[in-house]
């Protein structure tokens, strides 16, 4: 993967369920089987990836990473930063405007965070690390999955939102600026304006060049003691993930208690593997199992940690996914003169699935996760005909629209 670049693995859970225990411990077989490991920090308040790691990073806080040992090095995220820094760079920028507009920029130290500060100081480490040949494997402790969805999706929405509020049609605008100056008794700053827009395009762009990439996925974490809430919940979560063209390489059944003459335990123990069963029979994916420790682990080399090594080691690459691997099955030949657009959605229920056509475009909704995605060519001249969701797959018919079908 180095010439194309890093190997990316997200890892992500619910609450609790163990997820910063099991990066850690995945960069650091990463790193002892001679790989070129950074292990990113990016939702750790409690500090535990840092009781892990030898020497702790403390208070280095920042996007640059720490050698601790041959082969790993680990990089703690700070939104309020990375918040500052993007914003001072912004404001830099917009000076010009405020400028015209007689208003004062403010200083850095009056900038502080705004909800979602996370997301981005997330995304800018993908971009920073995930495009840089220097590392064979990047793996991040990542937001439980709602989070991580937001923040994977927002380069793409706000890529949608630029081109709906700021087409690339420059020519328009400076032909348009003479009366626009005249009218408003200022000068308009067109250039600025799309020039910043470029600026923005090329940024998003390279961040969404990690998080779409094969090698870019994502390993989720269980905690053994969860209840059926909690399995569809991730089930819904994975839904969403697919939805995004997001790949699930495997799932982590972390903390299952071994089995004992206590009869409590020995019911817990059955209930979990019969929960473990179950979950191996409905995903697709590897379902691999961490025993309960019994305690807190001691570090990267704890011999208890090590004993689910192999559940830990990165499991198979997935092809690509993504509305550009969504095959269209043309039936136009058949009785039933249809496109059928197949959808993977593994995970999914019918009862949660929603879609609305708005012109090109076709709004997807998986229960809370939602996604806007421009139709195929051919799909653009069709009408919705109905939809189906089997197996995992959400199939769209389309009917031609005899308007603007050629005969």
């Amino acid at each position: 993967m180095a010439a194309a670049g890093p190997r990316v693995v997200l890892v992500s859970g619910g609450g609790g369920s163990g997820r910063s225990t099991v990066a850690a411990a995945t960069a650091g077989l990463a790193a002892e089987s001679g790989q070129r490991t950074l292990l990113i920090a990016a939702d750790d308040p409690n500090r535990t990836v840092d009781r892990l790691l030898d020497p702790a990073l403390g208070t280095r806080l920042g996007p640059i990473p720490v050698q601790l040992a041959p082969g790993l090095s680990a990089a703690a995220l700070d939104p309020q930063t990375a918040f500052r820094d993007t914003a001072e760079s912004l404001l830099g920028r917009a000076r010009t405007l405020f400028d015209l507009l007689g208003v004062e920029a403010l200083d850095r130290d009056e900038i502080t965070a705004l909800p979602g500060a996370s997301h981005l100081a997330l995304l800018e480490a993908l971009r920073t690390h995930g495009s840089d040949p220097s590392w064979d494997t990047v793996v991040v402790d990542a937001p439980p999955v709602p989070e991580l969805i937001a923040a994977l999706a927002l380069p793409e929405q706000l890529d949608r939102y630029l081109a709906r509020l700021l087409p690339e049609q420059r020519q328009a605008a400076r032909a348009l600026r003479p009366v626009l100056a005249a009218f408003a008794g200022v000068p308009m700053p067109a250039d600025w304006l799309f020039d910043a827009r470029a600026r923005a395009s090329a940024e998003l762009a390279a961040v969404r060049a990690v998080t779409d990439a094969p090698g870019t996925t994502v390993r989720l974490v269980l905690d053994a003691a969860a209840g059926p809430r909690a399995v569809a919940a991730l089930r819904t979560a994975r839904a969403g993930l697919a939805l995004h063209g997001r790949r699930v390489e495997s799932l982590i059944v972390n903390r299952l208690l071994p089995d004992g003459t206590d009869p409590f335990l020995s019911a817990l123990h059955k209930a979990q593997q019969e929960q473990l069963a179950a979950l191996r029979l409905d995903w697709d994916v590897p379902v691999a199992e961490l025993p309960h420790l019994g305690r807190e682990p001691r570090g990267l080399d704890d011999p208890a940690l090590l004993t689910g090594s192999g559940a830990l080691r990165p499991a198979r690459l997935p092809g690509p996914a993504g509305p550009a691997d969504w095959p269209v099955q043309d039936l136009l030949d058949t009785p039933e003169r249809v496109l059928v657009w197949r959808i993977p959605l593994p995970g999914a229920d019918r009862a949660d699935l929603d879609l609305v056509r708005r012109g090109d475009e076709l709004a997807l909704s998986v229960g809370p996760y939602r996604r806007t995605v421009v139709l195929p060519s051919a799909l653009r001249r069709c009408t919705v005909a109905g939809a189906a969701l089997r197996e995992g797959v959400l199939a769209v018919r389309f009917t031609p629209d005899p308007r603007l079908w050629p005969r």
